[in-house]
Formats: C-alpha cells, sequence, structure tokens
C-alpha cells in the first residue's frame, strides 16, 4: 500500500518548474519570499508530526529513534524560519491554492491506523518520497525564486539535513527488509 501521495498544496507547487508546461507556469504567480516561508514553515510542520507519530506508533526501536530525531530537527529548523522571518519583517504567506493541510491530515490519519512493521514501511516510504521531492523542490523552484540572502543562506544550510534525513530512511528500510 502506498501512503505517500505529492502534497497537491506544497509539493506541486514546490516542482511547479517540473510538473507544469512552460505556457502554464507564465500564468502561475511567481513565488516570493513570503510565500517561500510560508512554504518552508509549512514543510517543517509537516515532519515534526510525521517524526513524532513515528516515535509514538513504530514497530522498531530505530524507527522510534528516527522520527523524534526528525520531530527535533525540524522543529529547529522551522524555529530558524520563524526567528528570521521575524527578524525581517516577513509575514509568512501561503499559496492561494495551499490545500496541503488536508493531504497532511489524510495521511497522518492513513498512517495512524498502522503499527509495528507496517507502520514502519510506510513511514519510511513516505519519509524517502518527502524529502526526496522537497530537495529536488528546493533546487528547482525555491532557490532560483529567494530574493533575500539570508532566506537563501538558511535553505542552502539546511538542505544537507534534508539529504541526510532522506539517507537515513532509505538505510532504515533497508535494514527492515533484510530482518
Amino acid at each position: 500500500m502506498t501512503l505517500y501521495r505529492p502534497v497537491p498544496g506544497l509539493l506541486a507547487l514546490l516542482t511547479l518548474a517540473v510538473v507544469q508546461p512552460p505556457s502554464a507556469l507564465a500564468q502561475k504567480p511567481a513565488l516570493d519570499d513570503p510565500t517561500i516561508v510560508a512554504i518552508f514553515d509549512a514543510a517543517n510542520t509537516a515532519d515534526i508530526e510525521t517524526g513524532r507519530l513515528a516515535a509514538e506508533r513504530a514497530g522498531s526501536n530505530a524507527v522510534r529513534q528516527f522520527g523524534a530525531m526528525l520531530a527535533r530537527d525540524h522543529q529547529f529548523v522551522r524555529q530558524q524560519g520563524r526567528d528570521l522571518a521575524k527578524k525581517l519583517g516577513v509575514t509568512p504567506t501561503p499559496p492561494a491554492d495551499q490545500t496541503s493541510a488536508r493531504e497532511h491530515a489524510a495521511l497522518m490519519q492513513r498512517l495512524g491506523q498502522l503499527r509495528g512493521s507496517e507502520f514502519d514501511r510506510a513511514f519510511l516510504q513516505y519519509e524517502e518520497r518527502f524529502h526526496r521531492d522537497v530537495i529536488a523542490a528546493v533546487k528547482s523552484t525555491l532557490l532560483p525564486a529567494i530574493k533575500n540572502q539570508e532566506l537563501r543562506d538558511l535553505v542552502v544550510k539546511v538542505a544537507p539535513a534534508f539529504q541526510a534525513h532522506m539517507q537515513m530512511a532509505q538505510n532504515l528500510a533497508q535494514q527492515l527488509a533484510t530482518k
């Protein structure tokens, strides 16, 4: 069972340049820094929530620890983004077609129905794909659109952690598959 579906309001917007033909891009409003801050915040909040759920529900101690680490790491990064937004006087402005909250709630409900190794597999699959999508979106969509250098620096600084999280999810999934 595949639990992960790209989140239309968040990840689809992030991957806009990859998915949409050039003519469609011309019709979409350009991303601005307040929208990017909101997207950054939403992505971190989503992984805090899934991480906390894994810390509670995972069957494997390693997956519970990974979930707790994700929640801690993303809380720290989210707070850095919020602090920077406050410093810059930027009010995060979610995209107009934001549907990510509903999609994330549905994901949390589906994950919340699973336990043990079934939860572990679904959670790790989600985390690997989520981080892969976010990394691609940061590179192809967010970074090129960021105007403020401090915001750009923050996104560049935390990007390796997103890569590390993706790799950890892949490694844990492989370890659990061999057991």
